[in-house]
Formats: structure tokens, C-alpha cells, sequence
């Protein structure tokens, strides 16, 4: 079998997605940019059982499916959904003294999202998730 094109272009298609969030965001550089993801994902993933948070991470690219799963203790308590400030505020506390993720992270995140994968698999996807997450991943909200 050959190597699929997502896997053989993941490197080009994660930088793709880095300067989206970040040209969105208004941040300046790839590191602000990948600890505003990286907080914003794991926010989210904090909100599902295992079984969602996999099939969520099987619909993302490859290397936010990565960072998406990296680093997760699973028996970690689920978190409730909460208002998009609450939520914003938790994703502004990943590695703190050197986050600058804006108040606008989630909806920025989720807009740099949609524009670098298949919206229709997305879309799929939370629907078969917690009500909660559509929203989550709005990108007008």
C-alpha cells in the first residue's frame, strides 16, 4: 500500500494551519500560535469521554491528531462545558508566563479548523458528540 497523501503532506498541511490560526489570531510567531492550539485542543478534549475524543482525533489531520492525543492522562475527570470566556481563560493557562493566546482563541482555533479540513467530516463528527461541541467549534461565535 502506498503512504496516504494526508500522512506524506501532514508536515506541509500543519504549517499551512499554523499560519491560518496565526494570520486569524493576530499572533505573532509558530511557537504563540502552537500553544494557543495545543491549549484550545486540549480544552476541548477534556470536555469528552475517550471514546469521543477518538473519534474526534480520527477526523483531524494528522499532526493535530497527535497533538490533539499527546500527553493525556484518561483518568482525568471530564470537565463540563462552560461558557466560551470560562473555557478561553483555561486555554490561556497552558504554560502561562508564555501563552498569548487572544480572548478570541477558541473561535480563531476553530476558524483556522474549518478553512484546513474536509468541514463536511467535521461537521459529521460533532454531530455525533455532546450537543456542546458544535458550539465549541463555531466559528462565529
Amino acid at each position: 500500500m502506498t503512504i496516504p497523501m494526508e500522512i506524506q503532506h501532514a508536515s506541509e498541511d500543519f504549517e499551512r494551519f499554523l499560519a491560518d490560526a496565526r494570520d486569524t489570531s493576530g499572533l505573532a510567531t509558530r511557537n504563540q500560535t502552537y500553544t494557543m492550539v495545543q491549549g484550545v485542543l486540549q480544552v476541548f478534549r477534556r470536555r469528552l469521554e475517550v471514546r469521543e475524543a477518538l473519534l474526534f482525533a480520527n477526523a483531524l489531520p494528522p499532526v493535530l491528531r497527535a497533538i490533539f492525543v499527546a500527553d493525556w492522562n484518561i483518568d482525568e475527570p471530564r470537565h463540563p462545558f462552560q461558557d466560551r470566556a470560562s473555557m478561553t481563560r483555561e486555554v490561556q493557562s497552558l504554560r502561562k508566563d508564555h501563552n498569548f493566546a487572544p480572548d478570541t482563541a477558541i473561535q480563531d482555533v476553530a476558524t483556522a479548523l474549518r478553512g484546513n479540513m474536509d468541514e463536511a467530516v467535521l461537521n459529521r463528527v460533532l454531530a455525533a458528540l455532546p450537543e456542546e461541541a458544535s458550539d465549541f467549534w463555531s466559528a462565529g461565535s
